[in-house]
């Protein structure tokens, strides 16, 4: 069949065409099934499998996705338990890829990757749907990142930037507070505008549920819920669902972000999606490469992350940013499911054991952190102070090591030591302790413009909630005007400095 003759043929053959075809299990075991007689199944269509009575499944029939095709035989990942099957029983298509419901009524619920809600409020009622796998905007389609997506974390927002439409791994051992960065990033949009804030959408992949619902009643408690999708994959659900979870919850925020909306989505974790991964595919009987993952593993992630993008106006302007975590093993960055990620992603806030157990908070290791973006995702404001903050941090780390090794200081060594303790003392941030933009540029003023340097350094956090509550009760029109103008004149500037001279001689 030549070129033109195979394009016809395509034309005239879609989903439906076949959907009345009927196959049978020839074998079950561990979430997989393989299925003989359906010739024209696809990938990633629905079928569903069971017992069958007058033409239509009767109730217990499960669904389950074609994710293997062979010559004579499909083979499928179930989505539900596959107690209730057994060889022989009778497979259906459906027509249809998977896909999930997407729009409005999604807000505020707990959904599973079906999009079956979980949090007891009753349907969700919505005509919407789109496939979990959909293809990533062109080049054409996207333009460069230009606007902040702040995460109310000094360190975060001044160092390492991070712009809407971006993708921003957040890597680091168990424990180190990878999950609660995300959070706080969620729950910072409530300082965001309303007209302009962020929707956002966080995927749980094989997490505890006691742990989600924990996630879920902070977010409640301080009214982020309002605009957050949490899609929870459990702990003791299939693995299956594991696998599509955050591909569905990249189809619910693409919808937001097509109708020219700016959306915040968090993987949480991309680790136990590729176990999930792992564990299909060698049931799959797909052949085992480096670690026993298979080699299409890197377009596993590479095809999820690649969906997130800052649209062109003449797209809607909407905007993915994508927030992946990735738990590492002793530190281990290059392992091969980290550094995999590492290459897709813009950029990587490492969190360092080391830094957590000495009571820095978040823990990020400003070295090995990096924004590929950087200041282009910055107001003008932030820029100024954190321009200077840069250099004075990594002064401070070459000179700190240097420090050690040498009793006698020169005026100016000493000064510069000092002056990096006293920013890295206000870089420490509490969770749940966002901030927004117009008081991070004041506190870290202060702190570049010396008003720390001769404190002790267990007073700088107490320094930092009181000049704060300062400027909130009497110059609340001064982090106004930072807050609208996002710039840091000179009359600015030495209107800080007045208000500071003023806060210390109280």
């Amino acid at each position: 069949m030549d070129l033109r003759k195979f394009k016809e043929y395509i034309k005239t053959v879609n989903l439906q065409t076949h959907s009345e075809e009927v196959g049978r299990v020839i074998s079950v075991g561990d979430g997989v099934c393989q299925i003989e007689g359906l010739p024209h199944a696809v990938f990633s269509e629905m079928v569903t499998i069971g017992n069958w009575g007058e033409g239509n499944a009767q109730e217990g029939s499960v669904p389950a996705m074609i994710l293997s095709l062979e010559e004579f035989t499909a083979s499928a990942v179930l989505l539900d338990s596959d107690s209730r099957i057994q060889e022989g029983d009778v497979v259906r298509r459906t027509g249809k890829v998977l896909s999930v419901p997407v729009g409005e009524e999604l807000l505020g619920r707990v959904v599973n990757p079906l999009g079956v809600p979980m949090d007891g409020k009753g349907d969700i009622t919505t005509n919407l749907f789109l496939p979990v796998e959909r293809k990533a905007p062109s080049v054409i389609a996207r333009e460069s990142v230009s606007s902040p997506m702040a995460t109310g974390m000094k360190v975060i927002d001044a160092v390492i930037p991070i712009g809407r439409g971006q993708r921003e791994l957040i890597i680091g051992d168990r424990q180190t507070g990878k999950t609660a960065l995300a959070v706080d990033t969620i729950i910072n949009q409530l300082n965001e505008p309303s007209e302009t804030r962020p929707l956002c959408v966080y995927v749980a992949i094989g997490q505890k549920y006691s742990k989600v619902a924990q996630i879920v009643e902070e977010l409640k408690r301080r009214g982020a819920m309002e605009y957050t999708i949490v899609v929870v994959a459990g702990a003791s659900d299939p693995v299956s669902l594991w696998h599509i979870a955050p591909f569905a919850g990249c189809s619910m925020a693409e919808h937001f972000r097509d109708n020219g909306k700016d959306v915040l989505i968090v993987y949480d974790d991309l680790s136990k999606h590729a176990w999930a991964w792992r564990q299909i595919a060698l049931l799959l009987r797909r052949p085992p490469g480096r670690e026993a993952y298979p080699g299409d593993i890197f377009y596993l992630h590479s095809r999820l992350l690649e969906r997130a993008a800052k649209l062109s106006k003449s797209e809607g302007g909407g905007s993915l940013t994508a927030l992946p975590l990735i738990e590492t093993q002793l530190g281990d960055v290059s392992a091969y499911i980290p550094t995999n990620v590492i290459s897709i992603t813009d950029g990587q806030i490492y969190l360092e054991s080391d830094l957590f157990a000495k009571g820095q908070r978040p823990a990020v290791n400003i070295g090995l952190s990096v924004s590929r973006v950087g200041s282009a995702a910055q107001t003008k404001a932030m820029k100024k102070v954190a321009s200077q903050l840069k250099l004075e941090l990594a002064q401070y780390q070459e000179l700190a090591a240097f420090a050690q090794f040498s009793q006698d200081l020169d005026e100016a060594t000493r000064k510069r030591i000092v002056r990096g303790a006293s920013l890295t003392e206000v870089l420490k941030q509490e969770q749940y302790g966002v901030m927004p933009m117009a008081e991070q540029v004041c506190i870290l003023f202060a702190g570049i413009s010396g008003y720390l340097d001769d404190m002790p350094r267990e007073n700088v956090q107490d320094f930092e909630k009181r000049f704060l509550e300062f400027m909130r009760v009497r110059h609340a029109d001064t982090l106004l005007k930072i807050g609208n103008e996002k710039d840091l004149p000179e009359e600015t500037q030495e209107k800080i400095k007045s208000i500071l001279e003023e806060f210390i001689t109280l």
